[in-house]
């Protein structure tokens, strides 16, 4: 079930980023007196009694300045309207009504969505006394609230906001969770789309040799085997340095987002180039988030005499961190071994979800460090009392010890290798944290 997606726009320094902390529960948006703090979209989650949407925190608007920075600001602010699904336009009662006020309005009228006007920063009967002449925006509807007092008028804003969104019920919300998410990622001209449209048996996305020609995230479900898949097709990610700021940090911001929201991600390299920086810094990323990964070497149908364990063990020398990751050789040209992108994602899925017994998880551990004790730091030593699996996807453990400083980085490795060995934990990264006993 798609969310609701909500943007909150206005110029700058009316509130906008207090509001949507208040209404996200946190402080997650950077909030200050000086005005363009935020320059990008932020996208949050947020809850209302229940019913989820996503909030879209925007930079300042102001029309009619023609510099490049606001432009950008502008530009990002556009694309958050486009795929919002209502907008807020926030105002400030303090500092009453404003051009640039009059401006925004014109804009938002010309759009074919709803829009709620809110004046923000009423904080005292008086200012809500004074309000009257916003009603000169021409819009239907007014909401007076204080974003950073938090007043009963952000409730109602809410109410409105969430009043056609339903609660979503056990069963849809299993349905949801029994597809398997996969964010097709790499760089530009790897083929993303290519693969996208093969699997799909049709021309979903546009294919160019052009890079960029994917701008937003491209969702499709289809079923292999009695398994329901969703593919996401996303923007490729170049270099940070070489990212036009604007529609293109966009769709890259969005396939980041993608990444850390899949199940797996379908990371694809052009076999013909190798393994680049670049792909190394997508699949970190891929890690970080802690969602599964697959290695998907494109255009093999070109590599001629090279066996896959040689190219493989080459790989591995290149990235000994992405050992953990699947591999598959594929071409999206010719469609050679496609299937194995669902095939590997249901065994990588599984692996995700893996829980290990408290007493098998300490028998391991208990051999690994009676094999290799770990070493002394001033005349200190380790001590593991017991391991425990705190949760999965990704499989995440908890060694509670004696003292964390005397845990080194070379005995961490050393206790990921175990696992893996004895775990399999094929094509998921796992987090393993050192707690001292009786820390929370």
């Amino acid at each position: 079930m798609k969310e609701k997606v909500i943007a909150v726009v206005g110029r700058p320094n009316v509130g906008k980023s207090t509001l949507v902390n208040r209404i996200a529960g946190k402080r997650l948006s950077i909030v200050d007196d000086k005005p363009n703090i935020t320059r990008d979209r932020i996208y949050i989650d947020a809850e209302w009694q229940g019913k989820k949407f996503i909030l879209i925190d925007t930079g300042g608007i102001v029309e009619g300045n023609n510099d490049e920075f606001t432009d950008n600001i502008n530009a990002q602010v556009d694309i958050a309207i486009n795929e919002a699904d209502l907008i807020l336009f926030l105002t400030d009662a303090k500092s009453g009504l404003n051009p640039y006020d009059y401006d925004i309005a014109n804009k938002l009228r010309q759009i074919k969505k709803r829009v709620l006007l809110v004046v923000n920063k009423v904080d005292s009967i008086h200012q809500k006394d004074n309000t009257a002449e916003f009603w000169e925006l021409g819009f239907d509807n007014m909401y007076l609230l204080s974003a950073l007092h938090g007043d009963g008028g952000v409730g109602d804003l809410l109410d409105e906001i969430t009043s056609d969104i339903k609660i979503q019920d056990v069963s849809e919300s299993n349905e949801e969770d029994n597809a398997i998410k996969i964010a097709i990622v790499g760089k530009p001209n790897a083929g993303k789309s290519s693969i996208l449209n093969n699997l799909l048996k049709k021309q979903r996305a546009i294919v160019s040799d052009v890079s960029g020609t994917t701008r937003d995230s491209i969702d499709e479900e289809i079923i292999f085997e009695d398994k329901v898949f969703r593919l996401i097709d996303t923007a490729g990610i170049r270099k940070k340095s070489k990212v036009d700021y604007g529609v293109e940090m966009f769709a890259v911001d969005r396939a980041i987002r993608a990444i850390r929201e899949c199940d797996v991600a379908l990371l694809v390299i052009d076999s013909t180039e190798g393994l680049s920086d670049q792909d190394k810094k997508i699949a970190s990323i891929a890690e970080e988030a802690g969602c599964g990964l697959i290695l998907a070497f494109n255009k093999w149908d070109l590599i001629k005499n090279v066996q896959t364990h040689i190219f493989e063990k080459e790989i591995e020398s290149q990235a000994p961190f992405l050992n953990y990751a699947e591999k598959i050789y594929i071409s999206a040209k010719t469609g050679q071994r496609l299937d194995n992108i669902f095939k590997k994602a249901i065994d990588v899925q599984e692996q995700r979800g893996k829980r290990i017994s408290t007493g098998l998880l300490n028998k391991i551990v208990n051999e690994a460090y009676c094999l290799n004790p770990p070493t002394s730091i001033k005349g200190k030593s380790l001590k593991i009392y017991y391991t425990t699996q705190a949760k999965a996807n990704p499989p995440t453990f908890v060694i509670f010890i004696n003292n964390k400083d005397l845990v080194q980085d070379n005995y961490k490795r050393y206790i990921n290798k175990k696992f893996r060995e004895n775990f399999g934990f094929k094509g998921t990264p796992i987090v393993i944290s050192y707690r001292p006993k009786g820390e929370k």
